[in-house]
């Protein structure tokens, strides 16, 4: 997936002629913290809510004041995991998105990365899940494929966590089946640690969902 086919429709930018009393209310009616600043198709920059208040000057217009925009934008092409780079390390709750001509194309919204996340991660899809451990040098996705294919099973998702000074590296797969037993042990056989595991549908799917709900209602507010 690439940043164009996240772009939030009911995001409007601000103009540099609308005063800062319009963009707060503009960032209270669409839930975020940060609005663009687009003059025709130019990118202007990005102002927060924290920068408007903090001039104090409510009726003065945005392009009037004394500001640091933040010129923090992705082009129409790139993927989504520099999506999330950007919007993780810049703090963003909005994210503009330009063609290749440097023009203005729309925004990338919070909740609606959130949710794509949660789509990729196939985080509706009941089966189980399955933790584990390993050295970097042993990490062969092939292998835990493999493992759990000769189970008669499917990976539906699966992500690494590296940790700071250290060289292990940690495994969470999902998997299309709930009955993960079968795979614990060919886990086990073949010498990997398993740190966790969660495989009944109504204990962990459905409190999955509750989570993901909370998460999806939380940044609508």
């Amino acid at each position: 997936m690439i940043a164009k086919q996240l772009i939030t429709d009911s995001i409007i930018p601000l103009k540099s002629s609308d005063t800062g009393a319009f963009a707060i209310s503009q960032m209270e009616e669409q839930r975020c913290s940060h609005l663009p600043i687009v003059n025709g198709a130019e990118f202007l920059g990005l102002i927060s809510d924290a920068e408007i208040v903090a001039q104090q000057e409510p009726e003065m217009e945005v392009g009037q004041y004394k500001l640091s925009l933040i010129l923090a934008y992705i082009s129409e092409n790139q993927h989504l995991y520099e999506v999330i780079n950007l919007f993780s390390t810049l703090h963003l709750t909005m994210l503009p998105v330009l063609n290749d001509k440097n023009q203005y194309l729309g925004a990338i919204a919070l909740p609606t990365l959130v949710e794509h996340l949660g789509n990729m991660a196939a985080l509706r899809n009941p089966g189980g899940i399955i933790v584990l451990e390993v050295n970097e040098k042993d990490y062969t996705l092939a292998e835990i494929a493999h493992i759990v294919e000769s189970n008669d099973a499917k990976v539906l998702s699966l992500y690494l966590t590296s940790f700071p000074d250290s060289t292990k590296l940690e495994i969470t797969i999902k998997i299309n089946r709930i009955d993960i037993g079968p795979i614990l042990q060919t886990f086990f056989r073949f010498n990997y640690m398993v740190k966790a595991s969660w495989s009944k549908e109504d204990a962990y799917s459905e409190g999955l969902q509750d989570r993901f709900d909370a998460l999806m209602n939380y940044l609508s507010i």
